[in-house]
């Protein structure tokens, strides 16, 4: 266990310590552009918020390298010690989030003392998570899709057969992906939305506190957070249930806390304030339980695709995209709803502040989505270092949760990302006076169409990388079974280190255009289209970009869950064509749900801070 745990920490490190190299060369790059366009404050801005935006996704993944074989160690005695195990590593990442992020931003508005010269510190944060997004998605699922069409498709071998030569780099990816991915990602919705509503609240706000209470709701949010985590020790055999627990008693407590905050920082308006950072609140539990019913095999819609498998793989590709396609009306509507009545109460201060209270249990929530990395390593390395059926039934058990932790983690960062880049447009209307933006303007419809076009440009280019970079794995796992005798019997040992390899070039050279895009498009109709233009494009890429974020991420959670749901037993169980078909189904879910999905939520935020850090220039 300790050999593979190792394996797998030494991998993730050997990716993210090439990773840093490029990224510090874009660093240094826009660093100095900053400096000469926008000044010093600009780029000190920026190369602090990168620095921890960077160091949050590395102390959780190494965190979560060194928790998986502790947890595969817990599941020995029974479900809750692996359960305790796994989200107590969780809880260090989620920490170091909302810790970093909150630190980073208050130590920058007391030595600015300005909300509009930080958000250079959002772009730094921004461009490294969708650079770590991007990379760590590409690397991580096309490990997975090759291990998984030769191993289990091809081969009939189970999920993390140490035979199969792509096992250890689709584990290093999870944590790559999954962890330091993530974690990057969350990390500059936090502070972003914080960054928009001190920002609104300067130009905006009636009340003396205005650019003051976000900082302090969030420093809330991490003590109920905390507090949370308590909850989810309470021995309980149901771990889903457990992960809930802690998840709505932080949001009770939050709910009846933030009042008194409010009312001490806000005086007479606390009450509409109040409503719209409930209305946040509220929406993110909305989504992530919206979530959890079409990803989690408990319910209808997973089952549907399940059954859907005993027809082939068209019917399960079929029945697992209708589902992601409807999956997207409770979040649309509830996203719509915190709009309507977070402005209704505060205006446009009160959507902003809907949004940081959106994010503002951001703690615990995230806790709960790095846990099911750490589960399903622990799984891998239960089957891999034979430690006998209880074992991996709970490991199993404890990694099927987790695959909706993290589709419910992904549903909560897209529709927080919904708002925060409402909030960041909205800054951006105030700083150019757009209050109001014709249909019958074509600089702007324009800018509209070009919005709207860019998450599918985005999506293309990564998904495509994904599928370039599974067939070289695939190919290369299927000559080693060819060439290395007596690896399909277990007498000889699979060259892990080659598919290590392939999977890491891959991703850095991969991840360099899709991140490209997302600063290069709103610089490029800013100067030659105009302001109205690229508020057309941010309108529109927010739009299409939540939409298309949603319907990936539940499709791919909802194939997942489907092919658990029939390794469980039903419909025929492993091995049966009905599993078959839902192996197909999960590896083109796979990119879905943690590759472009995902990445689109970093995209349309990236795109409306670079047009504020460059609004200046623009006018």
């Amino acid at each position: 266990m300790k050999e593979i745990s190792d394996f797998i920490h030494k991998g993730a490190l050997t990716y993210l310590n090439r990773q840093y190299k490029i990224l510090v060369i874009f660093v240094v790059i826009v660093c100095a552009v900053l400096y000469v366009l926008l000044g010093f404050v600009a780029a000190v801005c920026f190369v602090t918020g990168a620095f921890f935006s960077a160091l949050a996704g590395n102390i959780g993944m190494r965190v979560a390298t060194s928790a998986n074989a502790k947890t595969a160690e817990g599941c020995k005695k029974d479900l809750n010690e692996g359960l305790k195990i796994a989200f107590s590593s969780g809880v260090v990442m989620g920490m170091c989030v909302v810790g970093l992020g909150l630190l980073g931003v208050s130590v920058m508005y007391m030595i600015f003392g300005d909300p509009n010269m930080i958000y250079n510190f959002g772009f730094g944060a921004s461009s490294i998570a969708l650079f770590a997004r991007v990379g760590g998605g590409i690397y991580t699922k096309a490990a997975d899709v090759g291990a998984d069409m030769v191993g289990k498709v091809e081969k009939g071998i189970p999920e993390d057969d140490p035979r199969n030569p792509a096992v250890i780099a689709d584990n290093v990816g999870d944590n790559v992906g999954d962890v330091a991915g993530m974690g990057a990602d969350l990390f500059e919705s936090y502070v972003n939305s914080i960054i928009a509503a001190m920002a609104i609240g300067v130009l905006v706000s009636t009340f003396a506190n205005a650019v003051v209470l976000p900082l302090m709701l969030a420093g809330l949010g991490i003590l109920v957070s905390l507090a949370g985590t308590f909850f989810v020790r309470a021995g309980s055999e149901d771990a889903q249930g457990a992960l809930n627990k802690g998840i709505y008693a932080s949001s009770i407590l939050m709910f009846i806390i933030s009042y008194f905050l409010i009312a001490y920082l806000a005086g007479p308006e606390a009450i509409n304030i109040w409503f719209a950072t409930v209305a946040g609140l509220v929406a993110g539990v909305v989504i992530g339980i919206a979530t959890e019913f079409y990803t989690s095999n408990k319910y209808g819609p997973t089952r549907s695709i399940a059954e859907s498998s005993q027809t082939g793989a068209a019917t399960t590709l079929i029945t697992g995209l209708g589902v992601g396609m409807k999956s997207t009306v409770i979040p649309v509507l509830t996203v719509g709803a915190a709009i309507l009545i977070s402005y209704n109460f505060a205006g446009l201060y009160g959507i902003a502040i809907a949004a940081v209270g959106m994010l503002s249990t951001l703690g615990i929530t995230l806790a709960a989505d790095t846990y099911g990395p750490v589960a399903d390593n622990a799984a891998g390395i239960a089957e891999m270092a034979g430690l006998g059926k209880d074992v991996r039934k709970r490991a199993e058990s404890l990694d099927a949760v987790g695959n909706t932790t993290a589709a419910m983690g992904k549903g909560f960062a897209i529709g927080s990302a919904a708002l925060t880049a409402l909030s960041l447009f909205v800054v951006y209307g105030q700083t150019f006076k757009l209050s109001t933006m014709s249909l019958t303007n074509p600089l702007l419809v324009t800018g509209l169409f070009i919005g709207t076009l860019l998450p599918f440009l985005f999506s293309s280019l990564v998904m495509e990388a994904v599928g370039k970079t599974a067939y070289s794995i695939v190919n290369e796992v299927r000559r080693q079974f060819k060439e290395i005798k007596g690896l399909m019997e277990g007498k000889a040992k699979p060259d892990y280190n080659k598919c290590i390899e392939i999977s890491t070039q891959a991703a850095l050279m991969k991840m360099i255009i899709p991140g490209l895009i997302a600063i290069i498009a709103p610089l490029a109709v800013g100067f030659l289209l105009g302001p109205e233009a690229l508020g057309g494009l941010l309108a529109g890429a927010t739009a299409t970009g939540f939409l298309l974020a949603i319907m990936m991420a539940n499709a791919g959670g909802a194939w997942d869950n489907a092919k658990k749901y029939i390794e469980e037993g039903n419909f025929g169980g492993k091995g049966s064509d009905a599993h078959k078909a839902s192996v197909v189904g999960d590896t083109v879910g796979d990119p879905f749900k943690d590759t472009a999905g995902p990445s689109l939520n970093i995209l349309i935020k990236l795109m409306s801070i670079v047009a504020l850090v460059f609004a200046p220039l623009f006018i």
